[in-house]
C-alpha cells in the first residue's frame, strides 16, 4: 500500500516533554535516577529533543537534569524556562543543550496571568531569545495557549522570536481546546515564519489529529509524552504518533521497534498503569478471544491486525475465554508442549467457555489444569509452596517460605515495602541458588492485580500474577482471604508453569501466533 501524502518531510522529529510536562500529571514525581533512566530509554529510541525539567521548580530538580545533560546521550536536552532571565540562568546552571522559553500569546495570559501587554511580551521574548543566544542554548519559543491567541499578534510574537535569533517556535495547544482545522490555520501561518513545533493536548480527544492537521500544514515537530502522561487529560502519546506516521504515512521519527520496553519503563518509574485498550502498549492491543478472530489470526497475522506486533517489540497473544475457538485452545495448548486428540479438544474448549461464562478470566494455569483433568493426568510440580509466614506489624514487614523445588526443600525469608512484597522477596531468596545466582525458575513478574470477590472485612480476594522468563510467561490466579498468601500461591503456582515450559520453547506456530507476550523479561 503506497503511503499517503501528509507532509514533504522523509522525517518528523519528536520531542520528548515526559520529564516535564509529564510529570505534572498528579501524583508523578521523578527522582534524579528515574529521569535518567527514561532519558536513556528515550535517547536509545532515537528521540531527538529530551525537554529534561523545569530548572525554576527546585534543586533536586536541577540535580536531576543535569545527570541527564552530562550523560553524553544524542539527543537535545533541554529544559523548560518561563519568560523572565533567572529561569535561563538555572537552565545553564544544569549544563542543558537549550531551553524551550513558554511566553505567554492569548489575551486571557497576557493581561489576566501575568498583568502585561502584547507590548512588553514582544520586547521581553526578545530580550530572553538574544540572552539564551548570547549563552550559546538551542532556542525554541512557545506561545502559551496559542491555539485562543489572536493570529496575527501570534505571529508577531513568533516572528520576533526567529528575527532574535530562536532556532524555531512552537504552537500550543496548551488546553486542548482547539480542533484540526484552527490547527491547521495557525500551524501553516507559523511555519511560513520559521521551523515550527506543535504541542497538543488530549482534552478533547483531539491530540492526534491535531498533530497530523499541523503537520500537513507545515509544521516539522511534534511535542508528545510517552503513554500521553500529563496534566489533565494528558499529552499526545509519542507513540501513537510514531506509528501512525510509520505505518500510514512511511515518515520516520523514532526506532518503533523500542516502543513498547519504552513505555513498560515510563509506566514502571511514574506509576501510571497502561489501559488494556491502549493503542501500541496495552495488553489487548494483540490479543485474540474471538474464535472468529483466533482462526484467521492463526491462518495470516495480519488478518485482525494493522500492523505485525514485533514492529514494536510486542508478541501476539491468544486470549482464553467464552469466545474462544477450538483453534485458539489447540494453538495455547501446542504452545505449552501439549497434545490432545479431537475428542480431548472438544471437552477441553467446553470447559473453558463454562469458565468465561462465569465471569471467570481463563489464566494459562486454568487452560493446563483443565486439560490434565480431562487427560486423566496428574502433574509433578517442580516448585511448590509448603509454608508462608508474614508479619506486616513494626516499620519492616517480612515474610518467610518453605518451598519444595524438585527433591529439595528450601526456606528463605526477604523484606519489602508490605508482606506482598516481602513474600516475593522470600521466594526470590529461595530460588537463589548457593552461588548468589538463580536457578531455572527465575522470573520477572510482569503484573500483579487484585479483586475483592466478596464483601465485608473478611472478604476474599483472587490475585491474578503474569510472570514471565526469557521469553515465555504465563498467568495465574488464586484466591484466599489472606492477600498475602493469595499471593505468593499465585506466584508459586505461576513458577511452577513456568519450569514446565523449559528456558525458551518455541516462539508460536509458523504463523507467527502465540500465546504468551514476553512483558519485563531478563532481557528488558
Amino acid at each position: 500500500m503506497n503511503p499517503n501524502p501528509l507532509t514533504d518531510l522523509e522525517e518528523v522529529q519528536l520531542l520528548d516533554t515526559t520529564l516535564r510536562d509529564g510529570e505534572q500529571m498528579p501524583g508523578v514525581s521523578l527522582t534524579p535516577a528515574d529521569k535518567l533512566d527514561v532519558a536513556r530509554e528515550l535517547d536509545a529510541a532515537g528521540v531527538h529533543v529530551i525537554e529534561a525539567g523545569s530548572a525554576c521548580t527546585s534543586e533536586g530538580e536541577r540535580e536531576g537534569i543535569r545527570r541527564v545533560a552530562r550523560e553524553g546521550l544524542d539527543a537535545t536536552v533541554t529544559s523548560f524556562a518561563r519568560g523572565v532571565r533567572s529561569d535561563i540562568d538555572r537552565a545553564l546552571d544544569c549544563d542543558v543543550d537549550g531551553v524551550n522559553l513558554v511566553v505567554p500569546a492569548s489575551d486571557k495570559h497576557v493581561e489576566t496571568k501575568v498583568g502585561s501587554s502584547r507590548e512588553e511580551v514582544v520586547d521581553t521574548t526578545v530580550e530572553l531569545v538574544e540572552y539564551a543566544k548570547e549563552h550559546d542554548l538551542w532556542v525554541e519559543v512557545l506561545g502559551e495557549d496559542g491555539s485562543r491567541a489572536d493570529l496575527d499578534y501570534l505571529e508577531r510574537l513568533m516572528g520576533a522570536g526567529l528575527d532574535a535569533g530562536a532556532d524555531r517556535v512552537c504552537y500550543c495547544d496548551t488546553v486542548g481546546a482547539a480542533g484540526p482545522e484552527r490547527t491547521a490555520e495557525v500551524a501553516s501561518r507559523l511555519a511560513d515564519l520559521g521551523p515550527t513545533s506543535l504541542h497538543t493536548h488530549d482534552d478533547l480527544g483531539f491530540g492526534l489529529a491535531n498533530v497530523h492537521a499541523g503537520l500537513k500544514a507545515g509544521a516539522d515537530t511534534v511535542h508528545g509524552t510517552v503513554l500521553g502522561v500529563g496534566e489533565r487529560a494528558g499529552n499526545v502519546a509519542i507513540e501513537e504518533v510514531a506509528i501512525a506516521l510509520d505505518r500510514c504515512y512511511d515518515v520516520e521519527t523514532v526506532a518503533v521497534e523500542r516502543l513498547y520496553r519504552l513505555c513498560r519503563r515510563v509506566s514502571e518509574v511514574t506509576g501510571v498503569a497502561i489501559p488494556p485498550n491502549k493503542a501500541v502498549c496495552g495488553a489487548n492491543a494483540f490479543a485474540h478471544e474471538s474464535g472468529i478472530h483466533t482462526d484467521g489470526t492463526l491462518k495470516d497475522g495480519t488478518m485482525y491486525e494493522p500492523y505485525p506486533p514485533e514492529t514494536v517489540g510486542r508478541e501476539r497473544r491468544l486470549v482464553l475465554g467464552k469466545h474462544a475457538g477450538r483453534a485458539g485452545v489447540a494453538a495455547a495448548l501446542a504452545d505449552h508442549g501439549v497434545d490432545v486428540d479431537d475428542d480431548e479438544l472438544g471437552e477441553v474448549v467446553a470447559r473453558v467457555k463454562e469458565l468465561g461464562d462465569r465471569g471467570k478470566r481463563v489464566t494459562d494455569a486454568d487452560l493446563l489444569a483443565i486439560t490434565e483433568d480431562v487427560q486423566g493426568r496428574e502433574r509433578d510440580r517442580h516448585v511448590e509452596l509448603i509454608d508462608l509466614s508474614a508479619t506486616s506489624g513494626g516499620n519492616l514487614p517480612t515474610a518467610s517460605v518453605r518451598l519444595r523445588v524438585g527433591d529439595e526443600e528450601r526456606v528463605a525469608s526477604g523484606t519489602g515495602s508490605g508482606p506482598v512484597d516481602a513474600g516475593l522477596e522470600a521466594v526470590r531468596a529461595a530460588l537463589a541458588d548457593e552461588t548468589g545466582g538463580v536457578d531455572a525458575v527465575s522470573f520477572e513478574l510482569d503484573s500483579y492485580h487484585v479483586d475483592a470477590i466478596t464483601g465485608g472485612t473478611d472478604a476474599v480476594v483472587t490475585v491474578a500474577v503474569d510472570l514471565s522468563r526469557g521469553d515465555r510467561s504465563v498467568s495465574v490466579s488464586a484466591s484466599d482471604a489472606d492477600i498475602t498468601r493469595a499471593s505468593v500461591v499465585a506466584m508459586v503456582d505461576a513458577l511452577d508453569r513456568l519450569s514446565e515450559l523449559g528456558d525458551d520453547g518455541d516462539e508460536g506456530n509458523a504463523d507467527g501466533a502465540s500465546t504468551s507476550t514476553p512483558v519485563g523479561s531478563a532481557d528488558d
